[in-house]
């Protein structure tokens, strides 16, 4: 999987850098760049748990030696299929700003029930924490994000508290552990792509969905456990600035539950943000396919939002 990763990256880059002319455009100069300065980490255990190694990427903009911002990236797939190698390309707009990006793969039904993803989701972020110094990771500057079910994921990550009772299970470096306390981790901000708000709606009546299903499987008090993992449910003061993308149309996560996260979340004054792609589906899932304008017009809307909320400094030459 270490060649994969590295295999994935060097074609692409090589690809965009085979078409430079003599003079290189932006994009091709970028590329280049990165080539020689991107350091690739693949395949980091960050957690064991259920008696897997649990692993992450992380690919720093430049040297470890030098603070950056850092993504935190949750790939999609209904918690019952996918796999972080297929998140990759997301990173690369983050890359491109000069962010730091860890790719993180998590437990998965029919292996690991609910909530075992969530729980690793929180680890990974310690595990963020713990190795800020060797990587360079800003940790006043973490980005969680994520598509379908990665955005649900980097919603609970980013929202939940030590309190929440699903931080128990981390390996914690010292002197943490030895006092019997979990750091309280906290992000500079949640993208959220179309994830899932409630997954009680997900469990029964009209909006039922067989991932859903399959992630809780037949645990016991499965609805009252549903609202514990649902992220409406942990709308509160204090939470991080938000911003939600998702098509009107989306078949398979209703556009609906966007809008109860967005509206909870103004009524407590939460700093945040929804980005309606008129007519779009669920990003690449056909039907109703974002075009190249819409994701375009999504993750300008990204960038926009963190760099009012002083995560980036504005890019060169912007609005010039």
């Amino acid at each position: 999987m270490r060649k994969t990763l590295v295999a994935v990256l060097l074609i692409l880059l090589a690809a965009i850098t085979a078409s430079a002319q003599e003079k290189l455009d932006p994009a091709t100069e970028w590329a280049t760049n990165a080539f020689n300065e991107f350091h690739v980490s693949p395949n980091i255990v960050y957690q064991r748990a259920s008696g897997v190694s649990l692993k992450l990427d992380v690919i720093t903009a430049g040297p470890a030696s030098t603070t950056r911002p850092t993504l935190v990236y949750f790939h999609g797939g209904g918690l019952v299929e996918g796999a972080k190698e297929g998140a990759i390309l997301n990173t690369l707009p983050y890359l491109a700003r000069g962010m730091n990006a860890v790719n993180v793969e998590y437990r998965m039904a029919p292996d690991s029930l609910a909530p075992a993803a969530v729980e690793d989701g929180r680890c990974a972020l310690h595990w963020v924490y713990d190795n800020a110094e060797k990587y360079g990771f800003d940790t006043s500057k973490i980005v969680v994000a994520g598509h379908s079910a990665g955005g649900y994921l980097a919603l609970m990550t980013g929202m939940l508290a030590p309190g929440d009772n699903l931080d128990n299970a981390c390996t914690r470096m010292a002197p943490d552990w030895r006092e019997g306390t979990i750091r309280n981790v906290k992000v500079a901000a949640i993208v959220n792509f179309f994830g899932i708000t409630d997954y009680v709606d997900l469990l029964q009546g009209a909006n039922t969905r067989n991932f859903a299903v399959r992630w809780f499987g037949d645990l016991p008090n499965r609805m009252e456990l549903a609202r514990q993992l649902s992220p409406v449910s942990y709308v509160r003061g204090g939470l991080p600035p938000i911003i939600t993308i998702a098509g009107d149309q989306d078949p398979v996560v209703p556009y609906q539950h966007q809008v109860r996260l967005h509206d909870a979340l103004t009524r407590q004054g939460i700093p945040n943000q929804l980005i309606t792609i008129q007519g779009g589906g669920h990003g690449s899932t056909p039907p109703y396919v974002w075009n190249r304008e819409q994701n375009l017009h999504a993750q300008e809307a990204i960038f926009e939002f963190l760099e009012k909320h002083g995560i980036l400094a504005p890019a060169p030459g912007a609005g010039k």
